[in-house]
């Protein structure tokens, strides 16, 4: 799948129309992404195309809470609001299976 591709569907599932935004989350997923399933590698820059709908996924997590990053509880007429971690909730990073190799 193309950038352009993620971008449209980040785009349709966010409501955000500025490209820059979703571009940054899009970014933020990806290096999320890359670093669960790349644990011990710093040259990985690409997010597999396994992982792409999770990369998605997680950009449209970190749009919607904006404004209320880190958030642990809120109450405000009759809404409550919490967030499993300040960042990537580890539910949303269970299905990215860290790479390795064994060492001789």
């Amino acid at each position: 799948m193309t950038i352009e591709e993620r971008l449209e569907i980040l785009r349709a599932m966010s409501e955000e129309t500025d490209e820059v935004i979703l571009r940054a989350y899009l970014d933020l997923a990806g290096q999320k992404v890359i670093e669960r399933a790349f644990p011990f590698k710093q040259d990985v820059k690409e997010v597999p195309d396994k992982y792409i709908l999770n990369q998605i996924e997680i950009a449209v997590y970190l749009l919607n809470k904006r404004g209320a990053e880190g958030q642990t509880s809120h109450s405000e007429n009759s809404i409550s609001r919490s967030y499993e971690s300040a960042s990537v909730p580890s539910s949303m990073l269970k299905g990215i299976i860290p790479h390795g190799k064994v060492i001789r």
